[in-house]
This record gives C-alpha cells, sequence and structure tokens, in this order.
C-alpha cells in the first residue's frame, strides 16, 4: 500500500469513527437532558418588575442552560393561585414550584419566617453569608422538607425602608394607637409598643391612607413604593424598616418534584436561584438612587426613626423571640443559628467595612463624589 493510499483510507476510517461516535452519543445527550416542564406561581404581580421578575430570570437561565429540554412557565399572583397561596400549591403539586417570601407562612409556625426575614436580623449581606456558608439553607431546609418543599434563595430587596405616615413619628408614645398596615413579626412587635396592626393588600393601600382608614403602612423600599404614589397621602417616609434587614425571597419546589430531577437539573436548578439571587439584589441596589431622588423630588419627606423607638423596638422584639425559642424547637435551633452568627458579623462589620462605607458617605455629602 502505497503512502497517499493509506492516508486517504485512514482519513475514512476516522470520519466513520467520528460518525459512530456522533450516533451514540445523540441519546446520552438526551438522556442527561429529558424533557421536563414545571409550572411556577409567583406572590408577586407583574407590575412589581424586580421582584416579580426573579422568577422570569430563573426560567430564562433553566432553559438556555438545557437547550429548552427543562422549561418553567411562571406565573402572577392570582392566575393559578393567590399570592399568599404560592408555598402552599407547591406543597400540594397543584404547580411545582413558587417564587414567594417564607413569612408570609409564619402564621403556620413562626419558623417560616426565619428563612426570610425577622426584626433586627441580619442585613442582605449578612443574610446571604449565613444562608450560603452557615448552613442557614441546609436548616431551613430541614424545616421545608416536613412541609413537601425543598426552597434556595431566589432574590432579596436589601434593607427596607420603614413606611409612610401620614404625620410625623417622633417617640414611643407617637406610636400608641396608630393603625399600621404590617404584618407578620413586626406586626407582633409593635403591637407590644401600642400600635394597631392592619393586613391589607397592596393595592388597597393607597385608599385606605388616602382615607385615613389607616395612619401609617409598610411595603418594599423607593423603586417599588415609587410606582404606588404614597407620597401624595402619607409624605412622612420613614427609615430603616428594621423588621426586613435583609429579606430573603425563595425559590421554593414541591419536594417530590424536585427529588425526581436528574443530579444534573438539580444542580442547574441550585445554581440558576443563586445567580437569581445576586442579580435581584444587584438590580433593586441600582434602581433604588433613582427612585428615592424621584420621590424626594415629588413631595416624600425623609426621617429617621429616633433611637428612643428603635431602642424600645429592639427590646420588644427581644421578648417576642424569647417567648418563641421556648415554645418551638424548630425556630430556636434555626434563631439560636442566625444570632451566634449576627453577632461575629457585626463585629467584623463595624472594622474595615463601617470605616470605609462612613468615609465614602461624608465625601457625598461634601459634594466631592
Amino acid at each position: 500500500m502505497d503512502r497517499r493510499s493509506f492516508i486517504r483510507k485512514a482519513g475514512t476510517a476516522g470520519l466513520g469513527a467520528a460518525a459512530a461516535t456522533a450516533t451514540l452519543a445523540a441519546p446520552a445527550i438526551a438522556q442527561s437532558n429529558p424533557k421536563v416542564t414545571w409550572r411556577l406561581t409567583s406572590s408577586f404581580p407583574k407590575s412589581l418588575d424586580t421582584i416579580y421578575g426573579g422568577a422570569e430570570v430563573f426560567s430564562k437561565m433553566v432553559s438556555e442552560a438545557t437547550d429548552g429540554n427543562f422549561t418553567v412557565q411562571v406565573f402572577a399572583a392570582g392566575e393559578i393561585v393567590p399570592g399568599l397561596q404560592a408555598a402552599d400549591a407547591a406543597a400540594a403539586g397543584t404547580v411545582e414550584a413558587c417564587h414567594t417570601v417564607s413569612y408570609y407562612y409564619w402564621g403556620k409556625d413562626p419558623t417560616w419566617a426565619l428563612g426570610a426575614a425577622v426584626p433586627f436580623a441580619l442585613n442582605a449581606r449578612g443574610m446571604n453569608a449565613w444562608a450560603y456558608h452557615g448552613g442557614g439553607i441546609e436548616m431551613f431546609n430541614e424545616f421545608l422538607a416536613a412541609q413537601g418543599l425543598v426552597g434556595y434563595p431566589g432574590g432579596n430587596t436589601g434593607v427596607q425602608m420603614g413606611g409612610w405616615f401620614r404625620k410625623e413619628i417622633n417617640t414611643v408614645a407617637d406610636m400608641q394607637g396608630l393603625k399600621m398596615r404590617i404584618g407578620g413579626f413586626a406586626g407582633k412587635v409593635v403591637e407590644k409598643l401600642g400600635v394597631v396592626p392592619q393586613q391589607i393588600a397592596g393595592g388597597d393601600i393607597y385608599p385606605a391612607l388616602e382615607k385615613g382608614t389607616i395612619d401609617a403602612a409598610e411595603w418594599v423600599g423607593p423603586y417599588d413604593d415609587e410606582k404606588l404614589g404614597f407620597q401624595k397621602v402619607a409624605p412622612y417616609y420613614y427609615y430603616p424598616g428594621w423588621w426586613e434587614g435583609g429579606p430573603t425571597v425563595h425559590l421554593m419546589f414541591n419536594k417530590g418534584q424536585f427529588d425526581a430531577l436528574p443530579p444534573a437539573y438539580q444542580s442547574l436548578v441550585r445554581t440558576a436561584a443563586q445567580a437569581t439571587d445576586a442579580n435581584m439584589l444587584q438590580k433593586y441596589d441600582y434602581l433604588n438612587p433613582t427612585a428615592i431622588r424621584n420621590l424626594v423630588a415629588n413631595g416624600a419627606q425623609l426621617r429617621p426613626f429616633s433611637t428612643e423607638i428603635l431602642s424600645a423596638c429592639f427590646d420588644k422584639a427581644n421578648e417576642v423571640y424569647a417567648e418563641m425559642t421556648a415554645s418551638n424547637a424548630n425556630f430556636k435551633k434555626i434563631w439560636d443559628s442566625i444570632v451566634a452568627f449576627r453577632k461575629d458579623y457585626y463585629l467584623n462589620m463595624q472594622i474595615a467595612e463601617y470605616n470605609y462605607d462612613t468615609f465614602m458617605m461624608v465625601q457625598q455629602r461634601g459634594g466631592k463624589l
């Protein structure tokens, strides 16, 4: 056999082997990326594009990573079930997934709230540190497993604002008899200071403030609040929202459906959820500065809660925690973990982070930035 003939035949054989390999590989790829179609119900309306949009970001990532083989169809609050029933729907298998905030379900068991935010806990950065590296995700999933769910952080708003008030609130005495739209743990805390908590849906807040049915209302923060025009009927905009220092939004999945996914899909879900988690906070951090300027330009009057009020709320929150840890083992296990980390976290944050940020804020106030 001459040299040219050998090369020609070897090349032909190589192409044949490559074709055979491609033929054999196709079924393996198909098996690793099976067709999966899920439905996800959100707790949020489409008008809240940043927080609702988190589920759309997650869906897009999952679909793109699997060439469209794993699809998650997103439904806004009310399209399948009401927003506050999202986790129930996922647990029951009505849908495979939901995008919600776990403190919505604290009435079933206060432990639910610890996966999201409770008064005077951690800010967004601290919450993520505890969740991803302090065992938070694992502990919360131990609790969720008993509810038929698996959950991963899927967003964060950052520290929320303290809400909109029809009159100035300077002292604890000013809170006596105040009718405020506020729920969950915060409602239980301020109730100890004479506030009358009100449970009102987002769409009903503005008319309730306008008519004087309520005296104050908390919502989220500048970007979301701007859309609702609260400054027209309750001009005093207080900060910080001490009950939501770093509220984590969760992507939750029916446990049976999640466990049935191939390991590669389970890994993808966790990865896409973490990317969604980071993306939402980044988006709020980008949009809120413009929104707060717009709100002030249109009549909002920024006011900090006084040290007297914050200290009183802090003490009352600790009373609530003492009551709950004494009666709920699940709550105690997770809260004790958060408290232990919180102490070290704020010790560290007051060194380099606090001093750098404070210096830069002074420069900003001096017009040097």
